[in-house]
């Protein structure tokens, strides 16, 4: 690996794209922040940019991107560690997966902003107490450390944060940034004109996957959390089947990074507890409107896997309502099992992002544990993934 001589560079902007270019950095999840407003343009003219609205998504993305084959990192502000810690714990350090985040550290350094100062003089503490490791550059002189800390995140395939302070940007001469090009607004309309109803459910979760199962060939296959990832393994347990087995929320987010990068069919299995979860999921998604993705919402209206809790679209929401509003075009609402058969069929066919709104009842189905560990199984995805491409 290559490192440069940042010594003297008053561009500390361009220096560290060109160290992210020379790591195969391919993809970023961004989140803005006042102090790398000089770098957000130069990551969008150079890489594959992915705008994020929360960290987590972030981490799902990338981490979809990780297993597809890409080189993908995030560049956010520091405040937005604090909403990712249980998704880099559960996903990215109990699966072995990779993700170098830098974060423009707030808090410390000359801050103006009183509500930045307690998370971002506790960062150092919160992260080593998690587990996480970091890097801390507080000088253009140490930007070397970015790609080390890079080089670090992949060969030992964990999360390793980069705190860039903001005296980095204080020598800066980079001046991209304009505030009169940051917006421009598309013209456009909406005509939103559906009417649908929900009818008493016939089929439970495990009906709805017993459905779907047989009709996978070499799709790609994210199932969401907890009892939907024991039911599947029960009935059709394939190397192509990824398994989540902690954070809640990032089934859809993994599936459209993993649509991203491998070009293949994916088909996520999500819920309608995860779905609540993270709804803004279904908004980048459909911002990136990936052709390969179909994503099935089994909606049981509970929290399946914690007791069967009542969740919102019981009696209140509709989900398919809800994903049509986020920029979804193709949607349907299935009831039965020769609706989700057909509504199946019609989408791998047709091709195009799709939403299929399965209603069911509450109900789980006794099936034992995967008995491969999150790394384990992570690996055998990965490794099924480079046999079929």
């Amino acid at each position: 690996m290559v490192y440069l001589d940042t010594s003297k560079t008053d561009d500390p902007e361009n220096t560290i794209i060109q160290i992210l270019q020379n790591n195969g950095i391919d993809y970023l999840g961004t989140l803005p922040c006042d102090r790398i407003k000089n770098l957000l343009p130069l990551i969008s003219r150079n890489f594959v940019e992915i705008p994020l609205t929360r960290e987590e998504n972030g981490v799902g993305i990338c981490a979809g991107l990780y297993m597809a084959g890409a080189k993908p990192m995030m560049v956010i502000q520091s405040s937005g560690l604090g909403n990712m810690i249980n998704a880099l714990e559960s996903l990215n350090i109990a699966c072995h997966i990779p993700l170098p985040i830098i974060a423009s550290w707030r808090g410390v350094y000359k801050e103006g902003i009183e509500a930045q100062k307690p998370l971002g003089k506790a960062l150092p503490s919160i992260l080593e107490g998690a587990g996480i490791k970091y890097t801390i550059i507080d000088e253009t002189g140490k930007l070397y450390l970015l790609g080390q800390a890079i080089s670090d995140s992949f060969e030992t395939r964990s999360p390793h944060i980069i705190l860039i302070s903001p005296k980095v940007w204080e020598p800066s001469t980079c001046s991209v940034w304009s505030e009169q090009e940051s917006v421009s607004f598309k013209k456009r309309s909406y005509e939103i004109i559906h009417k649908t109803r929900i009818f008493k459910p016939e089929m439970k979760r495990y009906d709805a996957i017993y459905a779907v199962s047989p009709l996978l060939n070499n799709e790609i296959l994210v199932a969401n959390i907890g009892i939907p990832c024991k039911e599947l393994y029960s009935i059709r347990d394939r190397g192509l089947n990824y398994y989540m087995l902690g954070s809640l929320g990032l089934a859809s987010s993994i599936g459209m990074g993993l649509a991203l990068k491998s070009g293949r069919k994916v088909v996520v299995l999500d819920g309608d507890g995860s779905i609540l979860m993270n709804p803004n999921a279904l908004l980048e998604i459909a911002r990136a409107n990936p052709s390969n993705l179909i994503v099935i919402a089994l909606d049981n209206g509970a929290h399946g896997s914690t007791g069967s809790q009542e969740t919102f679209t019981a009696q209140f929401l509709d989900l398919e309502i809800l994903a049509q509003a986020f920029g979804f075009v193709n949607t349907t609402k299935v009831h039965t099992k020769k609706e989700l058969e057909e509504a199946f069929i019609n989408a791998k066919n047709a091709g195009g992002l799709t939403f299929i709104h399965v209603i069911l009842k509450p109900g789980n189905v006794t099936c034992e544990n995967i008995a491969l560990s999150p790394v384990e199984l992570t690996d055998r995805f990965m490794n099924a993934l480079k046999l079929k491409n």
